[in-house]
């Protein structure tokens, strides 16, 4: 059995991310989609939120027989290692994202020999990020091009986040 595993912050979750996901878990027999805290950046949504934001997102674009969980103590590998996953699935938007992410795929080669697989994003999508995202949802603007509708009734100024 073929196991890998997203990671991510998922703050929030992107119809790339989602793309990622999708595209995944066509070439695995199990996918794990994990939710990650990044010690570096500041999360609009708590852990809890994101999963069941991640799992209402699925839901909402038929990707099927994907598990979500979350992690934040210890290495992603020892989360890979735990479920028995060969691979690490990092969707890339630029240049930038393949610089950030090499090091970090080298490290977690070397440390577990899981190796990191990069898809590229869709142009359609390539320049949305979950930052870029809270800030045009902070300012008011509309993400609904950029997010499934669980995120868009998330961020509303009514909506669970703020409300």
């Amino acid at each position: 059995m073929r196991i890998a595993v997203v990671p991510g912050s998922f703050d929030p979750v992107t119809l790339g991310h989602l793309d990622v996901i999708g595209r995944t878990a066509k070439l695995f027999d199990r996918l794990h989609v994990l939710v990650t805290h990044n010690p570096a950046k500041s999360a609009l949504l708590d852990v809890g939120q994101r999963v069941q934001l991640l799992r209402d997102s699925l839901a909402e674009s038929g990707i099927d027989g994907v598990e979500v969980d979350s992690w934040s103590e210890g290495l992603l590998v020892d989360y890979c290692r735990r479920v028995g996953a060969e691979a690490i699935v990092k969707g890339l938007r630029s240049a930038t994202d393949a610089a950030y992410e090499t090091p970090m795929a080298l490290v977690n080669r070397d440390l577990a020999g899981v190796e990191t697989l990069f898809l590229v994003a869709q142009p359609a999508t390539s320049h949305v990020s979950s930052s870029l995202v809270r800030q045009v949802a902070a300012l008011g603007g509309d993400v609904s091009p950029y997010v499934p509708r669980a995120v868009v009734a998330a961020l509303q100024p009514e909506g669970p986040v703020r409300g």
